[in-house]
């Protein structure tokens, strides 16, 4: 999980301008913010969302977040982000491995019958990560993000968890 000491890297990463399209964040987050955030994140069952930083294992290096949010326990579903922060730590299979843990984490510790997530269709890596990691496209909703004066639509894409 997120701990405080943790708010300064979030910080760095949220406030990464090349992140806000992805993230869909419009303004900088500040410290006392990042820091509330965390605090809420801690009760998944009152706020809907929990957030674990992601490490290497070598040396115990924060290189990104991962997320579940819109956590819904009566059905049993909650959806998925994540975000490799430190760009030097990209395609090392970081986020592959999140999804993996994240998956069987909402499944044996949640009791979640299934994941999704929201794609921007032009982000052709999450496309591809999610899919390796076994989710199934399910639907387009068209135009949904305007980024930039640009519609751009949004891929959902979901996995079935087994019990």
């Amino acid at each position: 999980m997120v701990e405080p000491d943790d708010a300064t890297k979030l910080m760095l990463w949220e406030n990464n301008p090349e992140h806000w399209k992805m993230t869909d964040t419009e303004v900088p987050f500040s410290l006392h913010g990042i820091m509330q955030l965390i605090e809420q994140q801690q009760h998944i069952r009152s706020t809907g969302q929990l957030r674990f930083i992601i490490c290497t294992q070598q040396g115990d290096l924060p290189v990104g977040a991962i997320d579940l949010y819109d956590a819904d326990f009566r059905n049993s579903h909650a959806a998925v982000g994540v975000l490799i922060g430190e760009k030097t730590e990209r395609g090392k299979g970081y986020a592959s491995e999140s999804i993996s843990l994240l998956a069987a984490y909402a499944l044996h510790v949640l009791a979640f019958n299934s994941l999704t997530c929201s794609i921007q269709a032009d982000n052709i890596e999450s496309i591809g990560l999610f899919e390796k990691a076994g989710f199934s496209y399910v639907g387009t909703r068209k135009g949904w993000f305007n980024v930039k004066g640009n519609r751009i639509d949004e891929l959902i894409y979901q996995l079935c968890l087994e019990k």
